[in-house]
């Protein structure tokens, strides 16, 4: 009777006959010579499009794009765009909020800055308008004109040199340029804190660059190492004429007019004292004018009202005291 048991070696042999039996898998075709080693073009890459297929007459778009992306039987697959979402910052809000702060204080340094440098070149040219001189031999290509003391000699006009009698040189445009300058540094000191600087170095610097390019051009000062000597004894004079007439200010008419006595005449012991004390006098309204004025007042461009010589009748009145001494 047959069994349905079959023995370990028998079954051995039969699986060992379908191995050797069954067909041997093909082994696939090289096409690394019929077909370029590029990558294969897929309906969702975004970067390589294929060519544009002929459209069904009757093709309807389902999808809401163009006719043209529409194919018959095929759709393309196209990855939806990556949006951020609204009012999310990819940074932490407290770098953010630093980031910001710190740009908004920059920006308004450097924009204060721009600000003052254009706006203070009219007020030094206003500052130095009354003393303002010229050297015509210079110009006509000749030599410019020596006085006692070896200064070259200018040509200049205005209440300082046709009614006080100064000489018109180099020195002379400069104390008489500080003058000005000194009413206008006073009045940048009411400026807020952090934009006073600005306006009073800007202002300075419009003076230097100024005084140097004369120099060169009316004096013959043609090295720079000459005009950097001056130009550093110009600035030690600039320190001494803030602590003088500063201290003039505060104090009293009469260390006010001692101030632009050794400054402005060079303490000259033959000096007008009426002209002095109309110095003094117009140096007080203006500052008080400077007082009441706006900064964008200041900033939009000042003019000097007058001159000194407009100050004769309020000088030549008596106090109390000289009437009494009457």
């Amino acid at each position: 009777m047959a069994s349905g048991y079959t023995c370990r070696a028998c079954l051995g042999a039969l699986v060992k006959r379908t191995k050797v039996a069954a067909p041997a898998r093909r082994a696939p075709h090289k096409t690394s010579n019929l077909i370029p080693n590029t990558p294969l073009r897929t309906f969702a890459s975004a970067s390589q499009q294929p060519r544009k297929p002929k459209l069904r007459p009757d093709s309807k778009n389902t999808s809401g794009a163009p006719a043209e992306s529409v194919i018959e039987g095929v759709e393309f697959i196209t990855a939806p765009p990556k949006v951020a979402s609204p009012g999310k910052s990819p940074l932490p809000a407290s770098t953010t909020a630093r980031l910001a702060s710190e740009f908004r204080k920059r920006a308004s340094e450097t924009t204060e800055t721009y600000i003052a440098y254009g706006a203070t070149q009219p007020l030094f040219l206003e500052c130095s308008r009354p003393g303002n001189y010229t050297v015509p031999q210079i110009d006509e290509g000749g030599v410019a004109p020596k006085n006692d003391a070896g200064e070259d000699l200018g040509v200049g006009t205005g209440w300082w040199y046709d009614s006080l009698g100064l000489t018109p040189t180099f020195n002379t445009w400069a104390q008489v340029t500080f003058l000005h300058m000194y009413l206008l540094t006073v009045r940048f000191r009411l400026f807020p804190k952090a934009h006073a600087p600005a306006w009073h170095q800007h202002l300075l610097d419009h003076f230097f660059h100024n005084a140097e390019d004369r120099m060169a051009t009316f004096h013959g000062m043609v090295a720079r190492g000459v005009r950097n000597k001056y130009l550093k004894d110009l600035w030690i004079q600039w320190r001494g004429v803030l602590a003088a007439y500063d201290e003039g200010l505060v104090k009293s008419d009469a260390v006010l007019a001692a101030a632009v006595w050794r400054n402005v005449f060079k303490a000259d012991p033959a000096v007008d004292v009426k002209a002095l004390a109309e110095i003094v006098s117009w140096m007080r309204r203006e500052v008080r004018r400077l007082g009441e004025a706006s900064d964008a007042e200041i900033a939009a461009g000042w003019e000097f009202k007058g001159n000194p010589g407009e100050e004769a009748p309020a000088v030549e009145l008596k106090s109390a005291l000289m009437k009494k001494a009457a």
